[in-house]
């Protein structure tokens, strides 16, 4: 015997299981009109549309008001733990007020980056939040050219007019160097993140700005392409192939500090005996390392869902004139630095 499909539950279903008007399940379950409805209704229609398996048609909702509820994401590196909680955060943030999230990984290649962006375009996404800009960056043209709204975090680029969530990397910095002098610490090298990422860049100025006030050399400086282990140990080794009189590194990133470490170990080289390390960012698992890990605390969570919030009163039509957001990040101290060695 042929079993007869099941009918399709519809919002009438529900409205009548609650005894409400079906306008008004509409609102319950949407998290932007919710707060219409008592919360003692929301909470009958939200039983109610579970018992009978109802969800509502968010495509059919989206045709019908001409919007997506939709934002894009576009990441440089998923494998690098500093943005899993920035997406975290701008996810949180986004879905509490009904949209979605569209998150893409670049690669770090700017082809990728178009070609997500495009996608999401097509996805008609209602703005962005761009993690992977260059201090000069096409993305960023690209969306003020076709009206995107569009808010960068972690990295900014070489002009005003944008809104941005990211970091007071003067005051990060000079926590790390406070400390290292306080160490007695003279003869500091930086391992620099990429020079075409804002990151990259100030980190570096930072530094050079901080040795030079204090009367100290300023001349250890060995950039990098990526910001991978794989780079901090190459830029590692070719810093000691120049100067071995260095007592501290202060890297770019943890990723950075890690591929030291790894290189230092190769060379039978003792962090912090011979050389103290500190990072920047706190990724995940640095304190159960031997030794664990200087760095700096990125607030990363919170960075992402300020760019969230940030983005989503462009789109609710809150705009004002672009602004900067410098959130502050704090030193952790741990066991890769200690007092300078002889």
């Amino acid at each position: 015997m042929t079993r007869k499909p099941r009918r399709k539950i519809t919002i009438r279903d529900v409205a009548n299981l609650v005894g409400v008007h079906h306008s008004t399940v509409s609102r319950a379950l949407s998290p932007n009109n919710r707060n219409k409805i008592s919360p003692a209704v929301v909470k009958k229609v939200e039983k109610a549309a579970e018992k009978l398996g109802y969800f509502p048609n968010l495509v059919a909702s989206s045709l019908k008001q001409n919007r997506s509820f939709a934002v894009g994401v576009l990441i440089p590196d998923l494998k690098n733990p500093l943005f899993p909680p920035i997406i975290r955060g701008i996810q949180d943030t986004a879905e509490a007020v009904g949209y979605t999230v569209i998150t893409a990984n670049t690669d770090d290649e700017e082809e990728k980056e178009r070609n997500a962006l495009r996608m999401m375009q097509g996805r008609s996404i209602e703005g962005v939040i761009i993690a992977t800009a260059r201090r000069t960056d096409p993305i960023v043209e690209e969306c003020i050219e076709h009206d995107i709204p569009f808010v960068l975090v972690n990295r900014t680029v070489d002009r005003e007019d944008v809104n941005a969530v990211i970091l007071d990397e003067d005051f990060g910095i000079r926590s790390v160097l406070d400390h290292l002098m306080a160490l007695k610490h003279t003869r500091i090298a930086h391992i620099a993140g990429p020079q075409h990422t804002s990151t990259g860049y100030h980190r570096a100025e930072c530094f050079a700005d901080y040795l030079r006030m204090h009367n100290l050399p300023a001349d250890l400086v060995e950039p990098t392409e990526k910001f991978t282990v794989g780079e901090g140990g190459r830029a590692f080794r070719k810093l000691l192939a120049r100067d071995n009189n260095f007592t501290a590194i202060v890297a770019g990133n943890d990723l950075l500090a890690l591929g030291c470490v790894d290189a230092m170990k190769e060379m039978g080289l003792l962090v912090p005996e011979n050389i103290s390390i500190a990072g920047y960012d706190d990724i995940l698992f640095l304190d159960r390392m031997t030794p664990a890990l200087t760095t700096v605390l990125v607030p990363k969570y919170e960075m992402g869902s300020q760019a969230a919030k940030t983005l989503l009163e462009m789109v609710g039509g809150d705009s004002k004139e672009p602004v900067v957001l410098r959130m502050q990040p704090r030193l952790v101290i741990r066991n890769s630095t200690a007092i300078a060695s002889r």
